[in-house]
């Protein structure tokens, strides 16, 4: 039975081909939910398109920790001094999400960060037709914007520990 300073570096894509494998992927998950996180911002019902928001980002971000073997769990997996390393790297990168547990505080607390765009497209909502469309634009350029920062971030997070890797 292994113990938590085994290393499964199964989880972790382990070239620079598959970690650009795994960023193209990623990249067309997130412009599927940035259409799908778009399609509810045009819905003229206030707040429905943050708390779809707030899911659609979730399930995003874990996807893409899990792709990259990134997950909390995944990087448990790894002997404390990689773990270090996976850390110091992401939070090098700002990439305040990668082998972390997503809550809903952290997701809400990233949009809020966003806080022009969501504000933007809240006022938007209440102009018949054309404030739909700007608000469902606007939707999709904060969710593709956020995932693909936490893709590079990922990518780049795999890249050091490949660097690392044993042989």
């Amino acid at each position: 039975m292994p113990d938590n300073t085994d290393t499964d570096w199964n989880l972790i894509p382990g070239s620079l081909a598959e970690i650009e494998q795994a960023r193209e992927r990623c990249r067309r998950l997130v412009g599927r939910r940035a259409i799908m996180s778009a399609g509810t911002s045009a819905i003229p019902i206030p707040g429905i398109d943050l708390m779809s928001d707030v899911g659609l980002l979730s399930m995003l971000i874990n996807d893409i920790n899990h792709e990259f073997g990134l997950t909390p769990e995944q990087i448990e997996k790894l002997n404390p001094q990689f773990k270090l390393m996976a850390y110091r790297v992401a939070i090098g990168m700002g990439g305040m999400l990668v082998g972390k547990l997503v809550t809903r505080e952290l997701i809400i607390h990233l949009l809020k960060r966003s806080g022009v765009k969501l504000a933007s497209k809240q006022v938007a909502r209440f102009v018949p037709f054309a404030g739909q469309a700007v608000a469902a634009a606007l939707g999709y350029a904060v969710f593709r914007q956020i995932g693909n920062q936490h893709v590079s971030a990922c990518a780049a997070v795999a890249q050091e520990l490949i660097t690392i890797r044993p042989s």
